[in-house]
Parts: C-alpha cells; sequence; structure tokens
C-alpha cells in the first residue's frame, strides 16, 4: 500500500511540474511568436502533444527513482510498460506536429493566388504529398517500436526473419498496385508533369488539378463534376496538360459556308470584334481557309486567351457573332445546296452574282501581301516564333550535295 501511494504521489507531482513548465514555455513562445509565423504556429499546434509527452516523460521518470525497491513487482512493471507504450505514442505525435508546423510554414509563404504561380504550385504540390508521407512513415514507425517493447514478439523475431522472404513476395504481390501508385504519387510530385490547380483534358472532359494525393487525383470538371483517377493513370496513358508552362492557350472557332462568301471581309470583322473584347489577349487572331471541298468552304477562326476560362467563352462570342454577320451580311454565304431556278438577272440576293469584268492574273506569291490575320506561322512577331518552332533542322550542306 506504501509503494501504491508513493507511486500515486510521484506521479501527481511529476505531472504538475511538466504542465507547469510546458505552460512558461508555451508563454514565452507565444510571445515571441507575435514577430514570427514559426513560432506562431508552433505554439497553436505542439502545445498539446508536448503537454502530453513532457508529463508522461516525467511520471514515468518519477515512478522509476521512487520504486527501485520494488523494481520486480508485476503491477508496477506493466505500469512501466504502459507509460513506455505512453512516451513512445506522446514523443511520435510531438514529432509529427513539429514536421507539420514546419511544412505548414512553407505553405504560408507559397502565394498561388497570384497570375504566374506555376513555381508556387509545383511547390506547394510537393509539400503536400510529403505530408501526407510523413504522416504515413510515423505512423508505421511508431507502432514498429511500440511492438518491439514486447518480449514475445521479439522471441518470433528469428522466425519473422527466415520466413521474410516469402512474406515479402507475397506482400508486393497484394500490394503492387498500391506501391505503384504510391511510386506513380512522388514521380508526378517532383517530375513536375502536373500540378494542383493545372487546367487538364483527361478521358476527353476539360478540368483543373483540384487534389493530388499519393494514390489518386481528383479532377474539378468544368460542370462541378469530380473525375477520380489513379496517380498511375498520370504516369502511363496521355493527357493534355493547358497549363504545363503558362496559361495562355489558343483556341477555334469552324464555320462551313459557302463558296460565294468574302473571306477578306470576313476576317476584318473578325479583327474587329476581337480588338473591342476583353477576353482577348491580342496574340493570335487568324482567319484561314481549311478546306474546299464537297460544296463547301471550312473557314477556321483562331483566336488566343490569357486563359482556358476566357478563350471558352471567346470561342463561343466568335461564333454566335460571325454566324449573325453571315446571316446579315453575307446572306449568300449561308451553307446550301444549290438547285436554281431563279430569274437569269441574277438580282435575288442568294444568287450567285456573276463577275462583270473578266478575272485579273492572280499575282505571284512573292508579289501579293498576305495579310497578318491570314497567316498562323509568320506575320507577326508571334506567328514568327511559331513558325520557328515547328521547323525543322536544317541539312548539312554535304547531305544536299
Amino acid at each position: 500500500m506504501q509503494t501504491v501511494l508513493t507511486v500515486i504521489a510521484a506521479s501527481l507531482a511529476a505531472a504538475a511540474i511538466a504542465l507547469v513548465a510546458v505552460e512558461v514555455v508555451h508563454r514565452v513562445v507565444r510571445r515571441l511568436g507575435k514577430r514570427a509565423v514559426l513560432l506562431t504556429e508552433l505554439s497553436e499546434h505542439t502545445h498539446r502533444p508536448f503537454q502530453v509527452a513532457a508529463t508522461v516523460l516525467l511520471v514515468q521518470f518519477a515512478i522509476r527513482f521512487t520504486t527501485r525497491h520494488a523494481a520486480g513487482e508485476p503491477w508496477l512493471r506493466s505500469v512501466l510498460h504502459v507509460l513506455v507504450l505512453a512516451v513512445i505514442a506522446s514523443t511520435a505525435w510531438l514529432i509529427a506536429s513539429l514536421l507539420l508546423v514546419t511544412e505548414d510554414t512553407a505553405l504560408t509563404r507559397l502565394r498561388t493566388d497570384v497570375p504566374d504561380n506555376r513555381q508556387a504550385r509545383r511547390i506547394h504540390t510537393q509539400i503536400v504529398l510529403l505530408r501526407r508521407l510523413t504522416v504515413a512513415v510515423t505512423v508505421v514507425i511508431t507502432i514498429g517500436v511500440m511492438l518491439m517493447t514486447f518480449p514475445s514478439v521479439r522471441g518470433v523475431g528469428a522466425s519473422v526473419l527466415a520466413s521474410a522472404g516469402v512474406i515479402g513476395v507475397v506482400a508486393a504481390l497484394a500490394a503492387q498496385s498500391v506501391l505503384g501508385n504510391v511510386i506513380a504519387g512522388l514521380q508526378l510530385a517532383f517530375s513536375d508533369a502536373v500540378r494542383l490547380d493545372d487546367v487538364v483534358v483527361v478521358e476527353g472532359e476539360w478540368g483543373r488539378i483540384e487534389e493530388l494525393t499519393l494514390s489518386y487525383v481528383v479532377v474539378h470538371i468544368w460542370d462541378d463534376r469530380r473525375l477520380i483517377l489513379p496517380t498511375s493513370y498520370f504516369t502511363t496513358k496521355p493527357f493534355q496538360n493547358w497549363t504545363r508552362t503558362r496559361a495562355a492557350v489558343l483556341g477555334t472557332a469552324e464555320f462551313d459556308v459557302d463558296w460565294s462568301v468574302p473571306v477578306q471581309t470576313m476576317r476584318e470583322e473578325l479583327r474587329r470584334l476581337v480588338e473591342g473584347n476583353e477576353l482577348w489577349d491580342g496574340r493570335v487572331c487568324v482567319l484561314q481557309v481549311t478546306d474546299a471541298v464537297g460544296g463547301m468552304v471550312r473557314l477556321r477562326a483562331l483566336v488566343s486567351a490569357p486563359d482556358a476560362g476566357s478563350l471558352w467563352d471567346l470561342r463561343c462570342l466568335v461564333r454566335e457573332h460571325m454566324v449573325n454577320w453571315i446571316r446579315e451580311q453575307g446572306p449568300s454565304a449561308m451553307p446550301r445546296v444549290r438547285a436554281e431556278l431563279g430569274d437569269a438577272a441574277s438580282n435575288l440576293d442568294w444568287q450567285w452574282t456573276k463577275p462583270r469584268r473578266p478575272a485579273r492574273s492572280v499575282p505571284s506569291r512573292a508579289q501579293q501581301e498576305v495579310p497578318d490575320d491570314a497567316r498562323l506561322f509568320g506575320g507577326s512577331d508571334d506567328g514568327d516564333a511559331r513558325s520557328d518552332a515547328f521547323v525543322g533542322p536544317e541539312e548539312p550542306v554535304d547531305a544536299v550535295r
């Protein structure tokens, strides 16, 4: 009875000392944290685990020092063993909290709400994945250390090591897909192939990378659906990343019209439309004839925008405006199948007007001046840069000879 009372008294005294000491340290760190973000995070997130770890550790030391004469008591050994397990668990909790505080402090210094946030999003992705991996590794190591405190577990160590080969093969086969996704997640984080908030096209769906973990990736689709994919998908199958190097993208709007369409006039109308719209970033505005078969002429309007969302709205606006313009300004260019039974004078709006002058000879390519709006690869600084990017290597002089 005297030993039990001694243990209780020593435990209460040690717990009181630990709580007072931790509280003093907490107040000091919180006062100093007014000038440092790291100290503020420490005072808020590590106070409770530090309190528990210090209390359990001091209680264990107090019991050991005050019960040396009764070290062989079974109940005392059980109490000390429980305290050892508590010390291991609380210490792991404290270490994990310190690591998480460090990672949170690093995240607070990264701003992803700015236009040029590619580097910040890459580091943010790596830190988030490392954070999840840190917690998982800490839990596994803690459980392993706690199990090693049991003599029975240490006793079967030899047999476990003897069968480690078979167990390893079975575990590898069972966890092949899981380990593959984990490795793929780490590869995505450090290869910079995809980052948080990247705009991608996956499985025919256009969306944004909303969450990236070690096992799966969440794609926020434009209509607020979520597409859940394993991380190994992005390392084994092709996908489109619209923000790999920059957010600015190009988009098209195609029109099938009649051969009587005034291409140059339509090109000027497209230029007038985009120049007065805030969705256009001023880089590319091109109207080209991309096909002329089957009784139709296919026109492609190529425009640019600062991001994918603006590009979608701009493409829809170009389609709507050009459809209305053709219907109102050039009804003869509307697509149709010809079976004309009109008057011989061709006075109807929809009829083809015969040329009243002889057709002039078409100037050579060197003589005619191609407008910028008719050329994608050339005609402007951006077009010249695009042309150079798609030109193959020059042949050696010896090979030509």
